[in-house]
């Protein structure tokens, strides 16, 4: 019989100092008045403590217990469940890969595995310098925009592999980033702050927020009797004649529209059937 080795029982998480403790059980008790039910607010309050340190912490989880009468083993079920909640440290930026079938199809799979051997990092995994946390993603709603890669939840479509590299290294070398839709972007704590439900205090940020494209909404306007006659939709990126192309252009805009803007990457599956 093979010994079984048991090791130290884990200790318990520390409390967070008292001036951070104070300050969230303040934001603490807003998020919570929102709700009829204070157990509704677990996950506003999940963002709230990855807010402090970047992801959910075991201090967080028990913050979150304590305010509001749970055991930790419930906060943690929640907290484990959904992908949002980060469980280890990760980086200013989560740079997401929409992996799913149109973004994969027109590119997003030679995206992925291009910037994973240009940032030298696993699925999940964080560069050393802090900044960047590479992940694929299921799909965000953007699929007229394929393939699309979201940074802190902001969106930069119609990405080719060269696109996205230089995305990634503006973002290592601190120059300037646009999204192509939505609120300028900001790191990732102030993103979970804002998930949590408080204010964006940054000028316009609100005003700015993204919205889906011709596509996505040609069956809302059908159902609500507003789509005109039928007629020959232009090839995205173009327009009629004396008409501007619809939408805001990103600084990371790929120069074509699929991944045919990068012919020697194309698109596709990368093993055979069954592998």
């Amino acid at each position: 019989m093979t010994d079984v080795q048991l090791g130290m029982p884990q200790l318990p998480a520390p409390a967070y100092p008292d001036e951070v403790r104070e300050r969230l059980t303040a934001d603490a008790r807003e998020i919570i008045g929102r709700y009829p039910d204070s157990r509704s607010a677990l996950l506003p309050l999940l963002h709230l403590v990855q807010s402090e340190e970047g992801y959910v912490t075991r201090t967080g989880m028990g913050f979150c217990a304590d305010v509001l009468g749970l055991t930790t083993a419930e906060v943690t079920a929640v907290a484990t469940f959904y992908s949002m909640y980060r469980r280890k440290p990760s980086g200013d930026y989560q740079v997401g890969v929409c992996t799913n079938t149109l973004c994969a199809v027109l590119g997003g799979d030679a995206i992925f595995s291009a910037l994973q051997e240009h940032l030298e990092l696993g699925n999940g995994e964080t560069t050393e310098d802090g900044k960047v946390t590479l992940e694929h993603i299921e799909c965000n709603a953007a699929c007229d925009f394929a393939p699309v890669v979201m940074i802190n939840w902001e969106f930069f479509d119609n990405q080719t592999i060269e696109s996205a590299k230089r995305l990634v290294d503006d973002l290592r070398a601190g120059r300037k980033v646009v999204p192509t839709r939505g609120a300028p972007l900001c790191d990732f704590k102030k993103t979970a702050r804002t998930l949590a439900g408080f204010p964006d205090e940054r000028p316009g940020a609100t005003a700015a927020g993204g919205s889906a494209g011709p596509a996505s909404l040609a069956g809302l306007r059908l159902a609500k009797g507003e789509a005109g006659p039928g007629r020959v939709v232009p090839q995205r990126g173009s327009a009629p004649a004396g008409e501007e192309p619809a939408g805001t252009p990103s600084s990371h805009d790929a120069p074509q529209q699929t991944s045919a803007s990068d012919p020697h990457h194309a698109a596709g599956p990368t093993a055979e059937e069954g592998e």
